[in-house]
């Protein structure tokens, strides 16, 4: 049986919508709120055992290292919540059109991107 299908084996030609992209930045955003939450439940049992160990993560926290680490979870954090409206929107039979999917795709990028850059305003 010769399936007679075209093959496009060069990866660098394929471009994928706004509204793929942004399904996949959502599902990577989401694995990296994951990550960072055993970050934060580590920070939050330190620095509730005692003293010192408050101390340490106070020291810690205030360090370039850790606004970044922060500053990558609420980044994260906040596309997954602009991306996650835009699914429930469309869920509820809204925005499934190609044009309007697209649009919204933009505006979730436009509107993460703002929400990082105040993010990192208020870290630093």
């Amino acid at each position: 049986m010769k399936k007679q299908r075209p093959v496009n084996l060069e990866l660098s030609t394929i471009r994928f919508p706004a509204a793929a992209i942004s399904s996949i930045l959502h599902r990577v955003s989401g694995v990296i709120m994951l990550g960072g939450v055993g970050f934060l439940v580590w920070a939050l049992a330190t620095s509730l055992q005692s003293a010192e160990g408050f101390a340490l993560v106070q020291d810690l926290l205030t360090g370039f290292v850790a606004k970044f680490i922060a500053w990558g979870i609420l980044t994260a954090l906040g596309y997954h919540l602009l991306a996650g409206v835009r699914h429930m929107v469309m869920d509820l039979g809204h925005w499934e059109e190609l044009d309007s999917g697209r649009i919204s795709a933009q505006a979730v990028f436009v509107l993460a991107i703002l929400v990082s850059i105040l993010v990192g305003v208020w870290l630093w």
